[in-house]
């Protein structure tokens, strides 16, 4: 039985190995089936660890890769080069200078050009997926306490650039539901004049107590850490490096490496309540 929850290492190499893999094969079928599959992983392993502000940037994630596709699609039918196949339809042609030549804004639309437009435009946003997948399944504060010490200055930096993003949705979030409460307009663009100020407000009080906290912790006084013990490896995370591996060399066994963590991984949750039961009591 796995009971233990998978090292905050495991989940990027996962990540990492399979957008490689969408990026090597830029199929549309092949992205569609590996995006459904990782949502469907997010939701299971993230669904009791669903208040955790590192949880929700996948759903933003989802949305940043909607509108990639959609602006990737329109940019591609409107400006381009001219493509040859099936005419789907045909839009007014503005003329452009002669130093533009080879480029054409409106003109013939043709389904090659849509489906090129489309693979590419999907492919982006898949990788921005994956990755948001990674960072929704990994707790920041375990991936820094696993980092070597000698780059464990610019894993502190990392790990609080890779946050700001869930902290802000966060942030958003709780403003945005005080100010529903209170009445007020929460749509339209006069909104977010409403929520800059305070958003910026919590924003720097979130940074002064962060200051105060590494300063309080003698943050770049030593490098030496005390009573540091690695996380051992176990052999469910062994057997997804070894399937990453392999997705190197076969793109299309991604699809498996994508629903490995249903089988090998436990719920964030529940090996968080593990883990915490297991540890000693300390008597003071």
């Amino acid at each position: 039985m796995i009971t233990r929850e998978l090292h905050p290492a495991i989940w990027w190499i996962w990540a990492g190995a399979l957008a490689i893999a969408l990026a090597r094969t830029n199929n549309l079928l092949f992205s569609c089936t590996t995006v459904a599959t990782i949502s469907f992983v997010v939701a299971r392993k993230a669904e009791d660890a669903i208040n955790a502000p590192w949880v929700g940037s996948f759903r933003w994630a989802l949305r940043l890769g909607i509108w990639i596709v959609l602006i990737r699609i329109i940019v591609g039918v409107l400006i381009g080069v001219p493509t040859i196949g099936r005419t789907l339809i045909t839009l007014p042609t503005i003329s452009l200078p002669t130093w533009m030549a080879g480029i054409r804004v409106g003109g013939a639309v043709t389904q090659e050009r849509v489906i090129a437009t489309a693979r590419e435009g999907l492919m982006l946003a898949s990788i921005i997926v994956v990755l948001a997948a990674a960072s929704s399944l990994t707790n920041p504060h375990r991936l820094l306490r696993s980092l070597p010490v000698v780059v464990y200055e610019f894993g502190v930096a990392v790990v609080i650039a890779t946050t700001l993003l869930p902290q802000l949705v966060t942030t958003v979030k709780r403003i945005r539901q005080a100010q529903r409460l209170r009445g007020q307009e929460i749509n339209g663009p006069r909104s977010w004049k409403r929520l800059a100020v305070p958003l910026l407000e919590e924003s720097l009080s979130r940074s002064l107590d962060l200051a105060a906290a590494m300063d309080s912790r003698g943050y770049g006084m030593s490098r030496r850490r005390s009573r540091y013990r690695a996380t051992r490896w176990e052999w469910n995370e062994y057997a997804m490096i070894a399937l990453a591996i392999i997705t190197f060399i076969y793109p299309l066994t991604s699809i498996f490496l994508a629903a490995l963590p249903l089988l090998l991984a436990p719920s964030l949750r529940r090996s968080q309540v593990i883990r915490d039961s297991a540890a000693p009591v300390r008597h003071q």
